[in-house]
């Protein structure tokens, strides 16, 4: 417990003197916080991708059988699903009940080439292309497929592969470790940049204030109530847990990345909040790479937003179907910084709608992507914490 107290204080005091050094403007604080940011971040990424690689084939050969593997990916999924449907719905009534009254034409069918043309990168050419273009889908598939493959080899081969992944992966939680100890160090250099941002682009920010209230304003129902309902109806204390996760919910606001802050997001899970070993390394990877509460509400408000900006009106039947397409397409996000802005231009280039608002919520998306992410892996914990409990129930059911 003091080491804990001890780490939160670092970061408290890392986020003040952050701040204060963002007004401060001082040329070479800001240029020491450009370089530290930028390691820290490299550093975060070059570790993530064979984490989520690792953790998928090392826990699935760990699994009993395939059974097991199919009874935690059903509880995965279906609280994937429910809880990115619910962020996209709340986005929604968010949404009717701040927007202007616009006026204009019917609003184009959306043409889902793009977002099919990007769903096709989750079976790769070659092995190795997924780690070289970051395709964290792919990567994913690839550690499935081959994670089932050794769970199928006789006893002695799938021991001598299990073992190998397996101290792979302790090897890189060794390393995450030592980084962890220096986040307070990265925590001041992000604070800088953010606060630099906000300073710098103040009149936009007035300018859309109702739709960037209408964004934070349903991650914040999300995360403060939806997620810890959840929690509560299933025995979980929202606040312990969100103690427990308190320094990879930091990361996550800061770094902006979900797969980067996944190697803590593990300790935290592990460590503080006492989830399974296996359930973590299965459960959080594959939630860092699907489970999207933030990007789903951030895709719906901003289509409406730009679309009533161009004077296109859309009916209330015209905007049910989104919160399937909007939660899928958060779905399918790879979890990385600008990844909802890039999929949210791509379906209004399919919708035909111009691109101009866009431009301008562009200078905003620094704070919203900070607030999806750490919504990300909250909602990450909060899955992965009540599956495991499921899982335990479950096990000491058959047991008894």
């Amino acid at each position: 417990m003091n080491k804990d107290s001890s780490f939160n204080i670092g970061m408290l005091l890392a986020l003040v003197l952050g701040i204060a050094g963002g007004f401060l403007d001082f040329p070479p604080v800001t240029a020491f916080a450009t370089l530290i940011s930028k390691l820290f971040v490299n550093m975060l990424k070059l570790i993530s991708l064979p984490m989520i690689f690792l953790a998928i084939v090392s826990t699935l050969t760990r699994m009993t059988t395939l059974a097991e593997a199919r009874y935690l990916l059903r509880r995965i999924l279906k609280y994937t699903v429910l809880t990115t449907l619910i962020a996209a719905t709340v986005g929604l009534a968010i949404f009717l009940a701040v927007k202007p009254v616009g006026s204009g034409g019917e609003a184009p069918l959306p043409m889902e080439g793009n977002y099919l043309s990007f769903l096709t990168k989750i079976i790769p050419e070659n092995p190795i292309a997924p780690f070289l273009e970051n395709n964290v889908l792919g990567m994913a598939f690839i550690g499935a497929v081959l994670g089932i493959a050794i769970l199928k080899l006789p006893k002695e081969k799938n021991a001598l592969l299990s073992n190998f992944f397996g101290a792979l992966f302790e090897a890189l939680l060794k390393i995450t470790s030592a980084l962890i100890s220096l986040m307070p160090l990265g925590i001041f250099a992000f604070t800088i940049q953010f606060v630099e941002s906000i300073r710098e682009h103040s009149e936009k920010l007035e300018q859309l204030l109702l739709y960037g209230l209408c964004v934070v304003g349903a991650n914040l129902i999300q995360g403060l109530i939806v997620l810890p309902l959840l929690l509560k109806l299933k025995g979980h204390p929202p606040l312990k847990t969100a103690r427990a996760m308190l320094p990879a919910l930091s990361m996550a606001f800061f770094s902006k990345s979900s797969n980067a802050t996944l190697p803590l997001t593990l300790e935290c899970a592990k460590n503080r909040l006492g989830v399974s070993d296996k359930t973590a390394r299965f459960s959080l990877p594959l939630c860092s790479i699907i489970n999207m509460n933030g990007c789903a509400a951030f895709i719906l408000i901003t289509l409406f937003f730009v679309c009533s900006s161009q004077g296109i009106s859309l009916t209330i039947w015209q905007m049910v179907p989104w919160i399937f397409l909007s939660s899928f397409a958060a779905i399918g996000n790879a979890g990385v910084p600008m990844g909802c802005f890039f999929l949210t231009s791509a379906f209004l280039v399919g919708m035909r709608v111009p691109l101009e608002m866009m431009g301008m919520i562009f200078p905003l998306y620094a704070l919203f992507d900070m607030v999806e992410t750490a919504l990300n892996v909250w909602s990450d914990s909060c899955i992965t914490a009540v599956v495991d409990q499921e899982v335990r129930v479950t096990t000491k059911q058959v047991v008894g």
